[in-house]
């Protein structure tokens, strides 16, 4: 369970170490052994590829790519400093002048695609509401419980749970991730959630009950706590 976790840890710093002070352009870099996660990041959204576990259910994952919205221009691995500040272009380990497209279907708000990987989004500073970084609606399939030991799925949820915490989604307010983190609100155990989409794509939202938050910024109110808790109780039984 701890090395998941880590690699949780890890992922968080990463996101964090990226909206540091860039001064990659002098010499020296990289300044560390850095294990970064794999983001890219274009029209001022960073996205996230979310690798498939081991333990994961084989699933067929159907896109077809749209408009091209730009090339990687800086491939951060082996050559970034520790306190890179990500720009647009930049990604950790795309090669400098893949293409990176929209996915015909789904907003690229949501979703993009590059080198045959779905990158989901992340960090948008520019937006105030969960609706507005990640808007899923009626694209989710299904929502998960996972296993903080191996990342495996341990519990469906009911369809109207799902309908309940879709419907709340988008009016959540979103908070910055490092003042949070700061605040000690992302300490303590997280729950690991997946959200399959329609098209076959999954990727996790990590949440803290006790703050009910989730670990890209996003503030829960009463009515998704109470659809967290109630599938909690049956995962229990």
């Amino acid at each position: 369970m701890r090395g998941f976790k880590n690699l949780f840890i890890i992922s968080l710093l990463t996101m964090l170490l990226s909206a540091c002070n860039n001064f990659s352009s002098i010499k020296g870099c990289p300044d560390a052994v850095i294990e970064w996660i794999d983001i890219v990041m274009i029209n001022d959204i960073k996205y996230q590829h979310h690798f498939t576990e081991p333990s994961d259910e084989v699933t067929t994952i159907s896109i077809e790519n749209g408009q091209e919205l730009g090339k990687v221009t800086y491939k951060m691995a082996d050559s970034a400093c520790s306190n890179h500040k990500m720009k647009n272009g930049d990604a950790t380990f795309l090669e400098e002048g893949t293409p990176i497209y929209g996915i015909k279907g789904y907003s690229t708000s949501l979703v993009v695609v590059a080198n045959d990987r779905v990158f989901v989004a992340d960090t948008n500073i520019k937006v105030k509401t969960a609706g507005e970084l990640q808007p899923m609606g009626e694209l989710v399939k299904n929502i998960y419980f996972e296993s903080t030991q191996d990342g495996s799925r341990v519990h469906t949820f009911s369809q109207a749970s799902k309908k309940r915490f879709l419907d709340a989604w988008p009016e959540l307010k979103l908070n910055d991730i490092q003042t949070l983190n700061k605040d000690g609100k992302m300490d303590g155990n997280p729950i690991f959630m997946e959200i399959e989409l329609k098209n076959g794509v999954t990727f996790r939202e990590v949440y803290w009950a006790d703050f009910n938050i989730f670990s890209n910024g996003v503030i829960g109110n009463e009515e998704l706590k109470e659809v967290i808790d109630f599938e909690l109780s049956n995962l229990t039984k």
